[in-house]
C-alpha cells in the first residue's frame, strides 16, 4: 500500500487503518484467530492499527500488545484512545488529568510497549475544560509515554477550541480527529472536514461501514444480524425502526450502484470515504478473516466523478439518515435543565 501523511505530523501511514475494536468478546473471542487477522493486516501492507481501553474492557490492547510482542511493534504506528467508563469508580472515566495519567499506564501495560504513537481522547467531556486535558496530555508527549495526541466525535467548535487553547496556553495540540463518517452517515462534511483540513488534522473516520450496514448484511429480504452492537444498540441497527429503514433504502440503492461499476458494496463504501480530500486513513474493524480480506482492496479504488455523483443523489452531502449513528450527542440536547430557564 502507498503511505499517506498522518496530518502535518511527518508520520507516514498506510490508507486503511486496522480498529480492533471487534478482537475480544465484544466480537471475536479467538484470541490466537485474532492475532493472525492483525498479522495479515501488516503483512499486507498496514502499519496503522487503532484501538481503546474500553473495547471488551482492555482485552482487546491485550490482544494487540499480543501481536506486536514478535518484534513488530516498531513497524506499526499504534494508536489507543479514553474516556469511557472502566469501572465503579466515578474517577474511572473522563478526560481529567488525574484518569489520563494513570489510563495511559493501563493502557501501556496491556500493549506491552514503553509508549503509544497516538494517545486519543475517545468522546468530549463537558465536566473537564480542555485546557485540562490538553495539559496532561502534553505532559504525557514530554515524558515520552505518548507522541501525539487526537481527539474523537469531537463536533467542529470544540475542535476549533482546542486549538485556540493550545496555542495560547502553550499546550501540544491534537493532530487528529476520529469521527464517524460513511455514505450513510455524511454530517461531518458540513463542519468537522473542512476544520480538520484548515488545522491540518489527519482525519481518522470509525464506522466507514457504517457499522455493518454497507457490508452487504442488512438487505431487504434477509434477517438483521445477532451482533454485539445489533442488541446493545436497537436505535443504530434495529431495520424497523424509521430511520434505519431510510439506511435499508439507501443500501438497496447504493448496492445496485456497486453492482453496475463492477466492484462490491464494500468497495464502494471503503472508496467513498477515502476519496474526499480531507481523509488520511478509515478504520476498517473486521471480526474474522474473511472480512478482512474483503477489505483490504479498497485502498486502490478509485470512484469515477459519475459514480460519486450517483452516491450523492442517494444520500445528499452533509446527510445523516439515521441521528444516532453520530457517535455523541450534546449534553444541551440530553438534559432538560440546559434548555430550560428555570
Amino acid at each position: 500500500m502507498d503511505h499517506v501523511s498522518l496530518g502535518r505530523t511527518g508520520v507516514k501511514v498506510s490508507p486503511l487503518c486496522l480498529g480492533a475494536m471487534n478482537f475480544g468478546t465484544w466480537g471475536n473471542p479467538d484470541h490466537d484467530d485474532s492475532i493472525r487477522i492483525i498479522h495479515r493486516a501488516l503483512d499486507a501492507g498496514i502499519n496503522f492499527v487503532d484501538t481503546a481501553d474500553v473495547y471488551s474492557h482492555g482485552e482487546s490492547e491485550e490482544i494487540v500488545g499480543r501481536a506486536l510482542a514478535d518484534g513488530r511493534r516498531d513497524e506499526v504506528v499504534l494508536a489507543t484512545k479514553a474516556h469511557a467508563s472502566m469501572g465503579e469508580d466515578p474517577n474511572e472515566r473522563g478526560n481529567s488529568r488525574r484518569w489520563l495519567v494513570r489510563e495511559v499506564e493501563n493502557s501501556l501495560r496491556r500493549l506491552g510497549t514503553d509508549h503509544i504513537d497516538l494517545y486519543q481522547v475517545h468522546r468530549p467531556d463537558p465536566d473537564t475544560h480542555i485546557d485540562e486535558t490538553l495539559g496532561a496530555l502534553t505532559d504525557l508527549i514530554r515524558d515520552g509515554k505518548i507522541r501525539y495526541a487526537g481527539c474523537s466525535t469531537f463536533p467542529a467548535h470544540l475542535i476549533v477550541e482546542s486549538h485556540w487553547v493550545a496555542e495560547r496556553r502553550v499546550r501540544e495540540r491534537f493532530v487528529t480527529e476520529q469521527p464517524p463518517y460513511s455514505i450513510l452517515t455524511r454530517g461531518i462534511e458540513a463542519d468537522v472536514l473542512p476544520v480538520a483540513r484548515d488545522y491540518g488534522m489527519g482525519v481518522l473516520p470509525w464506522s466507514p461501514l457504517s457499522g455493518g450496514w454497507l457490508s452487504g448484511k442488512y438487505r431487504r429480504g434477509r434477517d438483521a444480524p445477532d451482533t454485539h452492537r445489533a442488541n446493545s444498540m436497537p436505535d443504530r441497527f434495529d431495520p424497523t425502526r424509521p430511520d434505519n429503514a431510510r439506511k435499508l433504502d439507501a443500501v438497496e440503492e447504493l448496492a445496485r450502484l456497486a453492482a453496475d461499476s463492477g466492484i462490491t458494496l464494500v468497495d464502494l463504501a471503503l472508496a467513498f470515504v477515502l476519496s474526499h480530500p480531507a481523509v488520511t486513513a478509515p478504520i476498517i474493524g473486521p471480526r474474522t478473516m474473511e472480512q478482512l480480506e474483503s477489505q483490504l482492496g479498497a485502498a486502490d479504488i478509485r470512484l469515477d466523478a459519475a459514480t460519486l455523483d450517483r452516491v450523492d443523489e442517494i444520500v445528499p452531502p452533509g446527510t445523516t439518515l439515521n441521528p444516532a449513528d453520530v457517535g455523541w450527542t450534546p449534553p444541551d440536547l440530553r438534559r432538560k435543565e440546559l434548555r430550560r430557564r428555570r
